[in-house]
């Protein structure tokens, strides 16, 4: 895998699908003037009186606009604000507990050697008990409220190398400012829908109001499915970035294409509408699912043509350089481990920070 073109294709796409939004953002507010100036001369060409176009028609509009727009974003972005481990312990994730367990002593030794590797914080991890699929998802506004929640069945499945594999995928989201940017643009689309139910609102009233609404909700329903194509679009290209930085940092095509390859043999196996119970899955609540490593499967075809996440096959054959049949998704046992973050590791052991960090061994 070429992971550095991979990274350089996928931030210059992101930029200019954010600059794609920008300009989606302004179309919108001209449509939905030049919807309401439509709306008025066909008004005024039926009624058999005269009447003046409105002074500060424009600036009303463009006005009324933005304000929908911003104000939406600021609301939206503010409620999303309000924690990584909230978010994680709203979809049934709790802290990790690596005394207890020897999966999750391993997966703290992962997350350690990575932030080391990466020159980061190390995040708060949390584990979903209750998840049989393989997935994870990180999550945070900055590293202060930073969490990487993994699954368990993330825990029983995967091996060591495919346990680095995956923490390395999530760790640049964080690093990348993926996560802070999703919840930007979540806020963005939802300002633009409300332009559309700021319509809807005013064909309640009927008369000239539901003439008007309606003029509004076509526009505002045409800059709202832009913007779930664009951000759908730019969550894509940042899933390309991680993938392809999880590469760089463990220096192996077998840990997350091991991952992605057991994701599918594991929904191949899953029977008939098992995966789509939230029950199940515990993966299923809308604000996390544009994070998860792997979307849930089972949606309907309008929500899987705004897909966030490229398809399995795809992702494995950009690891690889060409297709790959899926791994049986089989419990692995966790070793004992010791823990590391200050304790260091074996004599004679090499860690996978020292790998991609020469320095790492005197940190």
């Amino acid at each position: 895998m070429k992971f550095w073109d991979h990274q350089h294709n996928a931030r210059s796409e992101t930029r200019r699908l954010l600059l794609g939004f920008a300009f989606a953002v302004v179309v919108l507010v001209a449509a939905v003037h030049a919807a309401l100036a439509l709306a008025w001369w066909l008004m005024v060409a039926v009624l058999p009186v005269h009447l003046p176009f409105p002074q500060g028609f424009l600036a009303a509009n463009v006005g009324v606009s933005l304000m929908l727009v911003l104000g939406g974003w600021w609301v939206e972005t503010s409620n999303l604000r309000a924690g990584g481990v909230k978010l994680a312990q709203r979809v049934g994730a709790r802290e990790l507990r690596p005394s207890l367990s020897h999966a999750e002593q391993r997966l703290s030794n992962i997350v350690d050697e990575l932030c080391i590797a990466a020159h980061m914080d190390r995040p708060q991890i949390m584990v979903m008990p209750r998840t049989d699929a393989i997935n994870a998802f990180a999550a945070g506004w900055d590293e202060s409220d930073a969490v990487i929640a993994v699954t368990q069945g993330a825990l029983d499945y995967l091996t060591r190398e495919e346990m680095q594999g995956m923490v390395a995928h999530e760790l640049s989201h964080l690093h990348e400012g993926d996560t802070r940017l999703k919840m930007r643009l979540a806020g963005m689309v939802f300002g633009l829908e409300l332009v559309y139910n700021f319509g809807d609102t005013m064909r309640e009233r009927r008369g000239l109001a539901w003439w008007f609404g309606s003029a509004i909700m076509v526009a505002g329903f045409a800059g709202w499915l832009t913007g779930r194509m664009l951000k759908a679009a730019v969550s894509r290209q940042r899933e390309y970035l991680a993938d392809a930085r999880a590469v760089q940092w463990t220096r192996s095509r077998d840990g997350l294409g091991g991952v992605l390859r057991k994701v599918m043999a594991q929904r191949r196996d899953t029977p008939a509408g098992y995966a789509e119970n939230p029950v199940h899955t515990g993966l299923a609540h809308p604000a996390v699912q544009h994070m998860l490593l792997v979307d849930v499967p089972g949606r309907s075809r309008m929500e899987r043509w705004l897909d966030t996440h490229p398809t399995l096959d795809d992702r494995v054959q950009r690891v690889y350089g060409r297709r790959m049949q899926p791994l049986p998704a089989v419990p692995v046992p966790a070793g004992h481990e010791s823990a590391r973050r200050d304790e260091g590791g074996a004599a004679g052991t090499v860690s996978i920070a020292s790998l991609v960090d020469p320095f790492a061994r005197f940190m």
